[in-house]
Protein backbone atom coordinates (compact mmCIF):
# COMPACT_ATOMS: atom_id res chain seq x y z
CA UNK A 1 0.00 0.00 0.00
CA UNK A 2 1.72 3.13 -1.21
CA UNK A 3 0.37 6.60 -0.80
CA UNK A 4 1.79 10.28 0.16
CA UNK A 5 1.45 10.33 4.01
CA UNK A 6 0.53 14.08 4.02
CA UNK A 7 -2.95 12.65 2.84
CA UNK A 8 -2.55 9.24 5.62
CA UNK A 9 -4.11 9.46 8.72
CA UNK A 10 -5.77 13.06 8.04
CA UNK A 11 -8.75 12.78 9.59
CA UNK A 12 -7.16 10.43 12.61
CA UNK A 13 -4.88 13.22 13.95
CA UNK A 14 -7.01 16.12 12.51
CA UNK A 15 -4.83 17.81 10.24
CA UNK A 16 -5.40 18.26 6.53
CA UNK A 17 -3.34 17.52 3.53
CA UNK A 18 -0.41 19.27 2.18
CA UNK A 19 -0.59 21.58 -0.46
CA UNK A 20 1.35 20.41 -3.33
CA UNK A 21 4.77 21.93 -3.36
CA UNK A 22 8.29 21.89 -4.65
CA UNK A 23 9.12 20.08 -1.17
CA UNK A 24 12.09 17.44 -1.36
CA UNK A 25 11.02 14.13 -1.74
CA UNK A 26 11.74 11.42 1.12
CA UNK A 27 10.96 7.81 1.19
CA UNK A 28 9.68 6.09 4.04
CA UNK A 29 8.63 2.44 4.77
CA UNK A 30 6.71 0.63 7.64
CA UNK A 31 4.83 -2.54 8.21
CA UNK A 32 0.79 -2.94 7.36
CA UNK A 33 -1.76 -0.49 8.75
CA UNK A 34 -3.25 -1.56 12.03
CA UNK A 35 -0.16 -2.15 13.89
CA UNK A 36 1.19 1.21 16.65
CA UNK A 37 4.18 1.34 14.59
CA UNK A 38 2.58 2.32 11.43
CA UNK A 39 0.40 4.41 13.26
CA UNK A 40 2.95 6.37 15.08
CA UNK A 41 5.38 6.43 12.07
CA UNK A 42 2.51 7.62 9.11
CA UNK A 43 1.97 10.18 11.71
CA UNK A 44 4.99 11.30 12.12
CA UNK A 45 5.32 11.70 8.51
CA UNK A 46 1.89 13.52 8.07
CA UNK A 47 2.90 15.87 10.56
CA UNK A 48 5.98 16.63 9.13
CA UNK A 49 4.01 16.70 5.49
CA UNK A 50 1.63 19.36 6.96
CA UNK A 51 3.64 21.67 9.36
CA UNK A 52 6.41 22.40 7.08
CA UNK A 53 7.40 22.72 3.24
CA UNK A 54 10.63 21.90 2.65
CA UNK A 55 10.36 17.89 3.04
CA UNK A 56 7.51 15.44 1.63
CA UNK A 57 7.63 12.12 2.88
CA UNK A 58 5.37 9.20 1.25
CA UNK A 59 5.23 6.26 2.90
CA UNK A 60 4.92 2.39 1.60
CA UNK A 61 3.47 0.50 4.38
CA UNK A 62 3.97 -3.03 2.88
CA UNK A 63 6.54 -5.67 3.67
CA UNK A 64 8.56 -6.03 6.61
CA UNK A 65 10.71 -3.79 8.73
CA UNK A 66 13.76 -6.56 8.37
CA UNK A 67 13.92 -6.24 4.93
CA UNK A 68 13.38 -2.52 5.13
CA UNK A 69 16.61 -1.78 6.96
CA UNK A 70 18.43 -3.45 4.35
CA UNK A 71 17.15 -1.11 1.69
CA UNK A 72 17.91 2.26 3.58
CA UNK A 73 21.35 0.73 4.35
CA UNK A 74 21.86 0.34 0.30
CA UNK A 75 20.32 3.96 -0.14
CA UNK A 76 17.30 2.47 -1.41
CA UNK A 77 14.90 3.91 1.29
CA UNK A 78 15.12 7.58 3.34
CA UNK A 79 13.10 6.53 6.49
CA UNK A 80 12.25 3.10 7.79
CA UNK A 81 11.05 1.15 10.89
CA UNK A 82 13.80 -0.30 13.31
CA UNK A 83 14.33 -2.08 16.56
CA UNK A 84 17.36 -2.45 19.23
CA UNK A 85 16.85 -5.92 18.84
CA UNK A 86 16.64 -6.18 14.59
CA UNK A 87 19.57 -3.87 15.00
CA UNK A 88 21.64 -5.52 17.06
CA UNK A 89 21.47 -8.88 14.74
CA UNK A 90 21.96 -7.00 11.13
CA UNK A 91 25.14 -5.18 12.97
CA UNK A 92 26.32 -8.94 14.06
CA UNK A 93 25.31 -11.21 11.39
CA UNK A 94 22.44 -13.03 13.31
CA UNK A 95 18.91 -14.33 13.00
CA UNK A 96 17.14 -13.31 10.36
CA UNK A 97 20.33 -11.91 9.24
CA UNK A 98 22.69 -14.88 9.03
CA UNK A 99 23.06 -14.94 5.35
CA UNK A 100 24.24 -11.37 4.74
CA UNK A 101 28.07 -10.96 4.74
CA UNK A 102 27.58 -7.32 5.17
CA UNK A 103 25.34 -6.61 8.34
CA UNK A 104 28.01 -4.38 9.79
CA UNK A 105 28.65 -2.75 6.97
CA UNK A 106 25.22 -2.00 6.29
CA UNK A 107 24.45 -1.21 9.83
CA UNK A 108 27.06 1.55 10.23
CA UNK A 109 24.78 3.43 7.03
CA UNK A 110 22.21 4.17 9.47
CA UNK A 111 21.32 6.59 12.18
CA UNK A 112 18.39 7.04 14.96
CA UNK A 113 15.64 9.72 14.32
CA UNK A 114 14.08 8.75 17.31
CA UNK A 115 12.57 5.62 19.44
CA UNK A 116 9.53 4.60 20.57
CA UNK A 117 7.02 1.69 22.31
CA UNK A 118 5.90 -1.01 20.03
CA UNK A 119 3.25 -1.56 22.83
CA UNK A 120 2.74 -4.99 24.29
CA UNK A 121 2.45 -8.61 22.08
CA UNK A 122 -1.30 -9.62 22.80
CA UNK A 123 -1.99 -13.40 21.79
CA UNK A 124 -5.51 -13.50 21.30
CA UNK A 125 -7.60 -17.08 21.47
CA UNK A 126 -11.86 -17.17 20.92
CA UNK A 127 -12.91 -17.72 24.77
CA UNK A 128 -14.27 -21.34 24.74
CA UNK A 129 -11.73 -22.69 22.23
CA UNK A 130 -10.23 -24.43 25.17
CA UNK A 131 -6.96 -22.34 25.39
CA UNK A 132 -6.91 -19.87 28.29
CA UNK A 133 -2.74 -20.13 29.01
CA UNK A 134 0.06 -19.93 26.54
CA UNK A 135 0.89 -24.10 27.53
CA UNK A 136 -2.65 -24.52 25.73
CA UNK A 137 -1.11 -23.70 22.53
CA UNK A 138 0.66 -26.85 22.31
CA UNK A 139 -0.39 -28.29 18.83
CA UNK A 140 -2.21 -25.62 17.90
CA UNK A 141 -2.24 -23.27 14.80
CA UNK A 142 -0.64 -19.75 15.83
CA UNK A 143 0.49 -16.68 14.15
CA UNK A 144 3.34 -15.06 15.16
CA UNK A 145 4.01 -12.51 12.71
CA UNK A 146 4.96 -12.19 8.92
CA UNK A 147 8.12 -15.22 8.49
CA UNK A 148 11.56 -13.24 8.91
CA UNK A 149 9.81 -10.28 10.71
CA UNK A 150 10.91 -8.55 13.93
CA UNK A 151 7.86 -9.42 15.45
CA UNK A 152 7.95 -13.34 14.50
CA UNK A 153 11.05 -13.09 16.03
CA UNK A 154 9.86 -11.39 19.50
CA UNK A 155 6.66 -13.82 19.34
CA UNK A 156 8.60 -16.76 19.10
CA UNK A 157 11.54 -15.97 22.15
CA UNK A 158 8.51 -14.91 24.28
CA UNK A 159 6.71 -17.94 23.65
CA UNK A 160 9.69 -20.46 24.04
CA UNK A 161 11.09 -18.56 27.29
CA UNK A 162 7.65 -18.43 28.72
CA UNK A 163 6.71 -22.20 28.07
CA UNK A 164 9.41 -23.96 26.33
CA UNK A 165 7.07 -24.82 23.36
CA UNK A 166 8.96 -24.68 20.10
CA UNK A 167 7.16 -23.97 16.67
CA UNK A 168 10.80 -24.81 15.23
CA UNK A 169 10.39 -28.50 16.84
CA UNK A 170 7.02 -28.80 15.67
CA UNK A 171 5.06 -28.11 19.37
CA UNK A 172 2.80 -25.74 17.54
CA UNK A 173 2.15 -25.08 14.00
CA UNK A 174 3.34 -21.78 12.27
CA UNK A 175 0.59 -19.88 10.51
CA UNK A 176 2.30 -18.40 7.88
CA UNK A 177 0.76 -14.66 6.41
CA UNK A 178 0.95 -11.33 6.12
CA UNK A 179 -0.22 -9.17 8.83
CA UNK A 180 -3.61 -8.10 6.98
CA UNK A 181 -4.47 -11.91 5.69
CA UNK A 182 -3.43 -13.47 8.92
CA UNK A 183 -5.81 -11.06 11.05
CA UNK A 184 -8.39 -11.52 8.16
CA UNK A 185 -7.75 -15.22 8.79
CA UNK A 186 -8.45 -15.06 12.54
CA UNK A 187 -11.86 -13.81 12.33
CA UNK A 188 -12.55 -16.32 9.90
CA UNK A 189 -11.85 -18.76 12.33
CA UNK A 190 -8.52 -20.75 10.29
CA UNK A 191 -6.41 -21.00 12.94
CA UNK A 192 -6.60 -20.71 16.90
CA UNK A 193 -4.31 -17.65 17.88
CA UNK A 194 -2.99 -14.54 16.39
CA UNK A 195 -0.70 -12.54 18.02
CA UNK A 196 0.00 -8.50 17.30
CA UNK A 197 1.72 -6.07 19.22
CA UNK A 198 0.42 -2.71 20.07
CA UNK A 199 -0.06 -0.03 22.76
CA UNK A 200 -3.23 -0.85 25.03
CA UNK A 201 -5.88 -0.07 24.42
CA UNK A 202 -4.84 -1.46 20.47
CA UNK A 203 -7.39 -1.08 18.01
CA UNK A 204 -6.98 -4.32 16.39
CA UNK A 205 -7.79 -6.11 19.69
CA UNK A 206 -11.11 -3.66 20.31
CA UNK A 207 -11.86 -4.61 16.76
CA UNK A 208 -11.84 -8.38 16.93
CA UNK A 209 -13.71 -8.00 20.76
CA UNK A 210 -16.55 -6.20 18.68
CA UNK A 211 -18.04 -9.43 17.54
CA UNK A 212 -16.68 -11.93 19.11
CA UNK A 213 -15.68 -12.90 22.94
CA UNK A 214 -11.91 -12.81 22.89
CA UNK A 215 -9.27 -14.23 25.68
CA UNK A 216 -5.74 -12.54 25.93
CA UNK A 217 -3.43 -15.22 26.62
CA UNK A 218 -0.50 -14.47 28.92
CA UNK A 219 0.69 -14.33 32.54
CA UNK A 220 0.17 -13.17 35.64
CA UNK A 221 2.04 -10.81 38.46
CA UNK A 222 2.71 -13.63 40.46
CA UNK A 223 3.69 -15.79 37.48
CA UNK A 224 5.76 -13.79 35.60
CA UNK A 225 7.91 -13.55 39.38
CA UNK A 226 8.37 -16.86 39.19
CA UNK A 227 9.37 -17.05 35.14
CA UNK A 228 13.26 -17.07 35.26
CA UNK A 229 13.50 -17.69 31.62
CA UNK A 230 10.58 -14.98 30.35
CA UNK A 231 13.07 -12.58 32.60
CA UNK A 232 16.29 -13.72 31.37
CA UNK A 233 15.06 -13.00 27.49
CA UNK A 234 13.70 -9.64 27.86
CA UNK A 235 17.29 -8.62 29.81
CA UNK A 236 19.04 -10.88 27.13
CA UNK A 237 19.15 -7.78 24.24
CA UNK A 238 18.79 -4.49 24.15
CA UNK A 239 14.96 -3.06 22.75
CA UNK A 240 12.77 -5.49 25.11
CA UNK A 241 10.60 -4.97 27.81
CA UNK A 242 7.74 -6.16 30.42
CA UNK A 243 4.70 -5.42 28.99
CA UNK A 244 1.91 -5.17 31.17
CA UNK A 245 -1.82 -5.48 29.51
CA UNK A 246 -4.03 -3.61 32.64
CA UNK A 247 -7.03 -5.91 33.38
CA UNK A 248 -9.40 -3.15 32.36
CA UNK A 249 -7.86 -1.78 29.04
CA UNK A 250 -10.83 -3.58 27.11
CA UNK A 251 -14.37 -4.16 27.20
CA UNK A 252 -16.39 -6.90 28.85
CA UNK A 253 -15.93 -9.24 25.38
CA UNK A 254 -12.07 -9.11 26.31
CA UNK A 255 -11.54 -11.94 29.26
CA UNK A 256 -8.50 -11.99 31.06
CA UNK A 257 -6.97 -13.10 34.46
CA UNK A 258 -6.09 -10.01 36.00
CA UNK A 259 -3.63 -7.78 34.26
CA UNK A 260 -1.74 -9.86 31.98
CA UNK A 261 2.07 -9.99 31.80
CA UNK A 262 3.68 -10.20 27.85
CA UNK A 263 6.49 -8.93 26.31
CA UNK A 264 6.77 -5.30 24.72
CA UNK A 265 9.34 -3.88 22.81
CA UNK A 266 11.47 -0.82 21.66
CA UNK A 267 11.04 0.09 17.66
CA UNK A 268 12.33 3.56 16.18
CA UNK A 269 12.65 5.60 13.53
CA UNK A 270 15.59 5.35 11.29
CA UNK A 271 17.22 7.13 8.63
CA UNK A 272 20.93 6.93 6.60
CA UNK A 273 23.72 7.89 8.23
CA UNK A 274 24.25 10.51 4.50
CA UNK A 275 21.47 12.00 5.33
CA UNK A 276 21.76 16.05 5.39
CA UNK A 277 21.74 17.16 9.32
CA UNK A 278 19.52 20.08 8.33
CA UNK A 279 16.76 17.38 7.35
CA UNK A 280 17.32 15.29 9.56
CA UNK A 281 17.00 18.51 12.41
CA UNK A 282 13.94 19.87 10.32
CA UNK A 283 11.78 16.20 10.55
CA UNK A 284 12.83 15.54 14.26
CA UNK A 285 11.74 19.34 15.16
CA UNK A 286 8.69 19.34 13.23
CA UNK A 287 7.40 16.25 14.79
CA UNK A 288 8.10 16.91 18.74
CA UNK A 289 7.26 20.38 18.42
CA UNK A 290 3.41 19.94 16.93
CA UNK A 291 3.01 16.59 19.37
CA UNK A 292 1.77 18.73 22.59
CA UNK A 293 -1.15 20.30 20.78
CA UNK A 294 -2.28 16.82 19.56
CA UNK A 295 -2.07 14.89 22.89
CA UNK A 296 -5.16 15.31 23.77
CA UNK A 297 -7.14 13.98 20.69
CA UNK A 298 -4.97 11.53 20.44
CA UNK A 299 -4.44 9.50 23.57
CA UNK A 300 -1.39 6.99 22.30
CA UNK A 301 0.48 9.95 21.95
CA UNK A 302 1.10 9.99 25.54
CA UNK A 303 3.68 7.09 25.35
CA UNK A 304 5.80 8.62 22.86
CA UNK A 305 7.75 10.84 24.29
CA UNK A 306 10.96 12.82 24.00
CA UNK A 307 12.65 10.76 27.22
CA UNK A 308 11.71 7.47 25.22
CA UNK A 309 13.29 8.56 22.22
CA UNK A 310 16.62 8.68 23.31
CA UNK A 311 17.08 6.17 24.92
CA UNK A 312 19.84 3.65 24.82
CA UNK A 313 19.18 1.24 21.92
CA UNK A 314 22.35 0.51 20.02
CA UNK A 315 21.64 2.88 17.73
CA UNK A 316 23.28 6.03 17.61
CA UNK A 317 21.42 9.66 16.75
CA UNK A 318 21.30 11.20 13.53
CA UNK A 319 23.76 14.42 14.18
CA UNK A 320 20.86 16.56 13.00
CA UNK A 321 17.85 14.96 15.36
CA UNK A 322 20.98 15.16 18.16
CA UNK A 323 21.08 19.06 17.85
CA UNK A 324 17.41 19.24 18.22
CA UNK A 325 17.06 16.83 21.37
CA UNK A 326 20.34 18.98 22.63
CA UNK A 327 18.05 22.06 21.80
CA UNK A 328 15.25 20.76 23.84
CA UNK A 329 17.15 19.76 26.63
CA UNK A 330 16.72 16.25 26.52
CA UNK A 331 18.92 13.67 28.85
CA UNK A 332 20.90 12.00 26.36
CA UNK A 333 22.78 8.46 27.34
CA UNK A 334 26.15 8.51 26.30
CA UNK A 335 25.66 4.98 24.46
CA UNK A 336 23.05 7.41 21.97
CA UNK A 337 25.69 10.34 21.07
Amino acid sequence: MQFTASLALAAAVGLAPAAASAAEKLKMATIAPGTSSYLTMTTFANIVNKQQDEFEISVDATGAATKHMVELARGKLDICMTAPTIYHFLKHNKAMYKKLENGAELAENMRLIMWFPYGQYHAVAYEGSGIETLHDIKGKRVFLGPPGGGAWAGSYGWIKSSTGLDVKKGDFHNVKASWSSALQGFQDRQFDVYISGGIAPYPIIEQLALTSKIRLLGMTEDEYAKADGLQQYIGALLGRELGVIPADAYGDNVVTRGDVHTVGAIVGIAVQTGMPDHTAYTITKTFWESVPAMRDSTPWLADVTLDYAVKKGGLRLHPGALKYYQEAGVAIPEESM
